[in-house]
Parts: C-alpha cells; sequence; structure tokens
C-alpha cells in the first residue's frame, strides 16, 4: 500500500512530542541501536524528541518511567523497545498494559502483519502492544533495529501525522481525556 497517497498535503503537518524508553538489561546510549533508528526517525519527520531513556528489565522501573510520562502534558507519545518476547525477563507489555486506559489492540495485529511480510511466522513471538493513558499514546516496540523501523515506517509515520486520511493518531489527542459523562453531555 503506498501510503504517502493518503498524506493530504492541504492540511498543515503539526509535530508531536515524543518520549523513546529502551528497556534493556545490557544496553546505553552508546550503543543503543533500536532507540537510535527510533529518535532519528522522530526527527527526519519532523517530530520532537521530549525525551530519551534506558531501563531495565524491571516491571517497576518501566512503569514508574512511563507512568512519569505520562503524568507530564508535554509528552505526547511514548515509544519503547525492547522486553516484548517471551523470555522470563520481557515484561513491557505487561508494564504497559497496567497503564493503559484502553488498548489499541489494532496495533499489535497490524505490526505483526508488518513484521510478518519481512520475517514469516517468527513474528509470532512478538508481544508488540499499544494503548492510552491520560491523554499519552503508549507503544511497545520489540528491540531489534529492524522492528523498530517497521514500525515506524508503516505504521507510527502515518498514525502520528494529522494529514494522513482516512483517519490518524493526532487528530483525537485533544479528544483522549474526555469522560463517558462529557460525551453524553451531562
Amino acid at each position: 500500500m503506498d501510503h504517502d497517497k493518503r498524506i493530504d498535503k492541504s492540511v498543515p503537518f503539526v509535530a508531536v512530542n515524543i518520549a523513546v524508553l529502551t528497556v534493556s538489561d545490557s544496553r546505553s546510549l552508546d550503543d543503543d541501536r533500536s532507540g537510535d533508528v527510533l529518535v532519528g526517525r522522530v526527527a527526519d519527520d519532523g517530530h520532537n524528541l521530549a525525551d530519551r531513556r534506558i531501563v531495565t528489565d524491571d516491571f517497576d522501573a518501566i512503569t514508574a518511567i512511563v507512568k512519569n510520562w505520562v503524568d507530564d502534558a508535554s509528552i505526547d507519545v511514548v515509544i519503547a523497545t525492547g522486553g516484548t518476547g517471551l523470555t522470563g525477563r520481557d515484561g513491557t507489555p505487561e508494564a504497559f498494559r497496567s497503564i493503559f486506559e484502553k488498548e489499541i489492540e489494532g496495533f499489535g495485529e497490524i505490526f505483526r502483519y508488518v513484521s510478518f511480510q519481512k520475517i514469516g511466522t517468527s513474528t509470532i513471538q512478538s508481544r508488540a502492544v499499544a494503548g492510552v493513558a491520560g491523554g499519552t499514546y503508549l507503544f511497545a516496540l520489540p528491540g531489534s533495529p529492524s522492528a523498530c523501523r517497521d514500525a515506524w515506517d508503516e505504521i507510527l509515520r502515518y498514525q502520528l501525522d494529522i494529514r494522513h486520511r482516512p483517519c490518524n493518531f493526532v487528530e483525537i489527542m485533544p479528544r483522549l481525556t474526555e469522560s463517558a459523562v462529557t460525551r453524553r453531555g451531562g
């Protein structure tokens, strides 16, 4: 699919503020290739890097950072890389799900579809997830640079672009924190 044909160039681009979190027991900023991919894509597509951190594969440490970012009104999106596999140390999906107010089930489905096109059935081991909390979008991606490229290039680039048609995540950001009472008008 040629996603670029779905960009309405008559609509002005709106940059969003994105925090990048690498979940790893072995990476530092000097050798965090997956985080580097995301940071590069964020900048290349005109968005703002709000923060970048590395955290160990620890539920409490992951949730503390993500909750802090959710509480920070200047951060619109959190993208984590790492900790989405099947081993005993992989707990990023559980940490993210404990924060979600709503899960975006379609994200994991579409990510695995995109990944299947490249790595076949090995994508079954990915537990990529996404959701919303406190008006902030949260995405948890696998820890490989190729997975980060695929997620950004095939999904996030377009859903984080207000010009993407027929719909995108950016245009509904102002309504993410409305309540059921607000929607019913009373």
